[in-house]
């Protein structure tokens, strides 16, 4: 089972990003608070998890958890600011959204910047490692997949639905077929690439 916090006296948000390595959308990011003896064998790191198990371990997430938040950066952001600085803005803004004020954040990674002077620690593999940011890594992963298949239903030919906009064969295919959309990040070298091949 994974550690359920990283303190022992301080009230934990464990904070994770889902879709940093994707062409299209936004980035999400999740804030989750647990209680200090909280305890789960079965949450884990979102990518160990099939689509049932995540959708299902959100449920239990958002009923058991003190507190959470989900927070978005959509890909004109991204172009602008890069993905590494969205996903760090992702994860503040989800801190900010939180009704109750986290006194320590576990990022997942190896990068953040201070927010608000509440203290921090990146740890990685954090989603991994920590009931928290796992819960995190759940909520950003699945609110985002919800958000695509929205996307999808606006833009099926990219198979959206399926893929959530990673980087398949299917999906650069497309993108070289038929060219962009409004959602793709036009920042990201894949998305250069192909435009160049036009």
């Amino acid at each position: 089972m994974l550690i359920s916090c990283y303190t022992n006296d301080l009230i934990e948000a464990g904070c994770d990003e889902a879709g940093r390595g994707c062409l299209a959308g936004p980035v999400y990011a999740a804030a989750v608070i647990f209680p200090k003896d909280y305890k789960n064998e079965l949450l884990d790191d979102s990518k160990k998890l099939n689509e049932k198990q995540r959708f299902a371990l959100r449920k239990v997430i958002e009923a058991e958890a003190l507190d959470y938040a989900v927070a978005s950066i959509d890909n004109y952001e991204i172009d602008k600011i890069n993905i590494l600085n969205a996903s760090i803005k992702g994860m503040q803004n989800a801190v900010g959204m939180l009704k109750l004020n986290p006194q320590f954040l576990l990022i997942d990674g190896n990068r953040f910047k201070a927010y608000k002077d509440i203290p921090y620690k990146c740890i990685i593999g954090g989603d991994a490692k920590y009931l928290s940011i796992a819960a995190a890594s759940i909520l950003a992963k699945t609110y985002r997949d919800d958000h695509m298949e929205k996307l999808h239903e606006e833009f099926p030919q990219y198979n959206w639905k399926k893929n959530k906009a990673y980087p398949t064969k299917e999906h650069r295919e497309k993108i070289k077929e038929i060219g962009v959309t409004p959602y793709h990040r036009l920042s990201y070298k894949p998305c250069q690439t192909l435009l160049l091949e036009l």
